[in-house]
């Protein structure tokens, strides 16, 4: 299992599908430094030599944010959002979808598990309020 940028890639894998493990690597950005590398796709991760690694390390630091990096501009870019009160930064601050989706049905991903809300009409769960 060779290691790149702190994350371990899955070694008998095509390098082209195992470098997408590491987060901001996407189809297209892996097809680019293989490309620049002049590295063959079809090649197993575990069958690169130290200089094809060192060679993929150097593209990705010096072209790409990836990691933590990326992450850290992310989550900043969102606490943008929320500090100046735009109509996207609310959403992000209310846990509600932000580009556009409906919410009466659906968006269980951004709103989490349903809550009840209103009478309970079963006598035992009444019951258990009370209590």
């Amino acid at each position: 299992m060779p290691r790149l940028l702190g994350v371990d890639i899955p070694g008998r894998k095509r390098i082209e599908y195992s470098l997408r493990y590491i987060h901001g690597i996407g189809p297209a950005r892996a097809k680019i430094i293989l490309e620049k590398t002049k590295i063959d796709p079809a090649k197993k991760a575990d069958d690169l030599t130290s200089d094809e690694l060192r060679s993929i390390i150097s593209v990705v630091q010096n072209e790409f944010r990836v990691e933590g990096d990326l992450l850290r501009e992310v989550s900043q870019n969102i606490r943008r959002l929320i500090s100046i009160g735009s109509y996207r930064g609310l959403r992000h601050r209310r846990g509600l979808p932000v580009r556009g989706q409906r919410t009466s049905t659906n968006a269980r991903t951004r709103k989490g598990a349903k809550h009840t809300v209103g009478a309970v009409r079963d006598k035992a769960a009444r019951a258990a309020m009370k209590k």
